[in-house]
């Protein structure tokens, strides 16, 4: 969604991600914990851990596995979430150079996929259930609050929502322009303003 101003403009976009999901699936099955920036907690419904030590040992281990995955994480993070690219088998271009989390990737891929297809299909009936504006709103709202402040038109920016099935009802802001989020947080107002505010605030 987006919202505008006579000659200043904001946009926000709003939405999960396949992709990062994907990741999220191939950390938490792998055991890696605390690992990538922001450092996420793991995802709900809970991933089932998998023996991944014999897979990734004759291409590094798991130390070789953690660095190649927060290496992909960064990848990713660092463009626009919606022109991420799902890695796919067997030639997995994307992730060329890193053979470890190649290996996951492949013997996971099916399982990885199908559960973040699940939570896509949970959440288009979990953001629909809120009504076809409400995020918009509440954005172009907390917009026009900080304009008041300010006593000008907000200056033109972007910012990524990013909702996820996390299991701590929070945010993360990834600099400079997106925001990864608990997919419930948006249900408690006064938490997702608390997250929100302060961005749009150092933005506008």
């Amino acid at each position: 969604m987006s919202y505008s101003e006579t000659g200043y403009s904001a946009h926000f976009t709003v939405d999960t991600s396949e992709v990062l999901l994907v990741a999220l699936y191939l950390r938490d099955c792998s055991g890696l914990q605390g690992v990538g920036s922001p450092a996420l907690p793991p995802l709900v419904p809970a991933v089932r851990r998998a023996e991944t030590r014999r897979l990734t040992e004759p291409v590094g281990g798991p130390g070789t596995l953690r660095v190649e995955w927060e290496a992909w994480w960064h990848s990713l993070l660092r463009h626009r979430i919606s022109d991420a690219v799902l890695p796919v088998p067997p030639r997995l271009e994307a992730l060329d150079g890193m053979e470890a989390l190649k290996a996951l990737m492949r013997a996971h891929f099916g399982a990885a996929t199908a559960w973040a297809e699940e939570r896509c299909a949970e959440y288009a009936l979990h953001s629909g259930a809120r009504g076809a504006d409400t995020m918009e709103n509440l954005l172009a709202r907390i917009l026009e609050e900080r304009e008041l402040e300010l006593g000008r038109s907000a200056r033109h920016f972007s910012l990524q929502i990013v909702e996820l099935p996390l299991g701590v009802h929070r945010a993360w802001w990834v600099e400079p322009d997106k925001l990864l989020m608990c997919q419930e947080l948006f249900d408690d107002e006064r938490s997702f303003r608390s997250y929100v505010e302060p961005v749009v605030k150092m933005l506008a």
